[in-house]
């Protein structure tokens, strides 16, 4: 599991609660069920009108595997193919039937087994093509998902400070209430900061670096399994794989 975008929360709210602390206030000053209730429920609201209810089910059951997950592992995706290369040059395509069933990577499965199958190459580049295209363009939707949300909670936040003081306007004559119904009339406004930027856009930003690093880990097994496919010789297998790897991990596959 990757802990960027979680240790990332944790240290932004963190600060905020320092913030409170260090002025003397009490955190809970900002905890007001209220604005919580109108910001929040109003953004995943409107973030909802905003879409279709398929594209809402999408997102929120895909955010585990975004939050939790997991760097593919390159190298080893290297040394797999690489291997198969090898077996398929000394004893051809079909001897690596067996061999498929123990790859652990959905994509590279099923794209090696249509290779086993005898699928013309030119097709099968463009079957892999058209699903990393479909990956991306469901991630893409996601993404768009939180950053619209991200968009609206600002603008929500003010509605509800506008609807606050509009309270306390109705209450000018009781100025000892002034102060705190004008100091929880803003809280609102910061909700909707809060929950914008710090949960909404990185959320939509963790979904796009994730689907750019699970993308770019498919194509670079099309191209293994192109080359396998051809019956490439596996060292220069290895040396096309690694060039499409960041030059760090590179070094540490070295």
């Amino acid at each position: 599991m990757d802990p960027a975008t979680l240790a990332g929360l944790a240290i932004a709210f963190g600060m905020v609660l320092m913030g409170i602390l260090v002025e003397g206030a009490s955190p809970m000053s900002v905890v007001l069920p209220a604005p919580m209730i109108l910001v929040i429920g109003g953004t995943l609201g409107i973030g909802l009108a905003s879409s279709t209810m398929k594209d809402a089910i999408r997102t929120y059951s895909s955010l585990p595997k975004f939050l939790f997950f997991k760097k593919p592992d390159l190298d080893k995706t290297v040394e797999t193919v690489v291997g198969l290369a090898d077996r398929a040059r000394r004893e051809g395509l079909l001897s690596l039937e067996d061999a498929a069933r123990d790859v652990d990577d959905p994509f590279l499965q099923s794209g090696l087994q249509a290779a086993i199958d005898g699928t013309d190459p030119d097709d099968l580049r463009e079957m892999l093509e058209d699903r990393v295209s479909s990956k991306k363009s469901l991630d893409k939707t996601i993404a768009k998902y939180w950053n619209t949300m991200g968009g609206y909670a600002p603008t929500v936040g003010i509605v509800g400070t506008v609807v606050s003081l509009t309270h306390v306007l109705e209450n000018l004559a009781q100025p000892d209430e002034l102060g705190h119904m004008i100091a929880a009339a803003f809280v609102a406004t910061l909700w909707g900061l809060l929950t914008a930027n710090f949960i909404f856009l990185p959320l939509g930003a963790r979904v796009t670096r994730v689907s750019e690093l699970e993308v770019a880990h498919m194509e670079m097994s099309i191209e293994g399994l192109l080359a396998i496919q051809a019956g490439a010789n596996p060292r220069l297998v290895g040396q096309r794989l690694r060039s499409l790897m960041p030059p760090d991990l590179v070094k540490e596959a070295a």
